[in-house]
């Protein structure tokens, strides 16, 4: 007579599957969302905590492998979906549609802080998460350039921005808003204002993670951001030269008494390599991204080289095909992507929110 294999069993043998982020068992971590037992075998849904999880295989296959280990199963199906949560403080003003709120900053400018912003924006929708941009640059917004917008934005009927869609991601920008060629010249006041405005009052459409590409420093747009929207978390961007690395200080120093969590430092133009004879060349000095890391103990996300392909690219608005002819930047940026999702999802599920 052929064993049924117990739901209970089931469960126990999945509860030996620990989540290395969160240190809680899958089980016990509310990961497993149901385990079905008929005739013809055995399903498990494993609801993840992001889709840009970069665990997503090992979860699967240590899942079938436990439950094949309970007597009576045949036959083992791993459904895996996932949902994102909110993140960030609590006591901020929500914005409407938005799970996570992620800046992109640096100290200092010209180090390829929108750049970084695109990259993480493209790697996390490739995992299927639903992104958006916010360009809060407003003084020198580059977005609108990069990715080849160029169509003004229209308002709903409550008044509000619709993004306009670039390479499939909703996106804002003050670029999109000005009249060309026109500077903006405006106290802080208004800058705030129309940060506020930028971040609250737009339609945004249902979205997992909105990436907000700040300005430099550590002036009136960031403590905007910082103090009214519930920020889950900042990438810090810096080249490894000791100026780049002491502005970005100041500006970590900030985030952390504002109390936004830094997820991680992105070393840019980290080296140069000859296309025509593969040397390589560490043109802005070397290691200052791994050794501000360190001292600030996060993770160093990424070492992305000086490429003027990838110049090209932004220039003719096609940053979000980086990865057709940089297959090694987007990769970076794919990796980038995976372990700010992840750490998001353990500051959510710490209860940063």
């Amino acid at each position: 007579m052929t064993l049924s294999p117990s739901r209970d069993k089931i469960l126990e043998r999945l509860r030996s599957i620990i989540d290395p982020d969160l240190q809680e068992d899958v089980v016990t971590a509310g990961l497993v969302r149901g385990v079905e037992v008929d005739a013809d075998g055995v399903r498990v849904a494993l609801e993840l905590t992001t889709p840009a999880c970069p665990l997503r295989s090992f979860f699967e296959e240590q899942c079938a492998r436990a439950v094949r280990e309970v007597p009576g199963v045949r036959t083992v199906r791993v459904e895996v979906s996932s949902r994102v949560a909110a993140g960030g403080p609590a006591d901020r003003r929500s914005v409407p549609n938005v799970q996570n709120l992620i800046a992109i900053a640096s100290g200092k400018g010209g180090v390829g802080k929108s750049t970084v912003a695109v990259g993480v924006a493209v790697g996390l929708q490739a995992r299927g998460a639903a992104v958006g941009l916010l360009d809060a640059d407003v003084f020198g917004p580059s977005l609108a350039l990069m990715l080849g917008g160029t169509a003004s934005p229209s308002t709903d009927t409550q008044g509000r921005l619709i993004p306009v869609s670039v390479a499939g991601i909703p996106m804002v920008s003050i670029g999109l808003l000005a009249v060309k060629g026109t500077p903006v010249i405006w106290r802080g006041p208004l800058v705030s204002r129309a940060i506020q405005d930028l971040v609250f009052n737009v339609a945004w459409p249902p979205l997992d993670y909105l990436v907000i590409d700040l300005p430099p420093g550590t002036g009136d747009a960031q403590l905007t951001v910082a103090q009214q929207a519930p920020v889950a978390g900042v990438v810090l961007v810096t080249t490894p030269q000791d100026v780049a690395l002491l502005d970005v200080e100041r500006a970590a120093a900030m985030f952390r008494r504002l109390g936004v969590p830094i997820l991680g430092v992105v070393e840019n133009m980290s080296f140069f390599v000859c296309p025509s004879c593969g040397h390589r060349e560490e043109i802005f000095s070397a290691g200052g991204g791994e050794a501000l890391a360190t001292r600030l103990d996060v993770p160093l996300l990424a070492q992305i080289p000086l490429a003027t392909g990838l110049r090209a690219l932004a220039d003719r608005g096609q940053a979000a095909n980086m990865g057709q002819s940089h297959q090694e930047i987007a990769h970076q940026f794919d990796r980038v992507a995976r372990t700010v999702a992840s750490r998001l999802s353990v500051l959510a599920r710490n209860g940063s929110r």
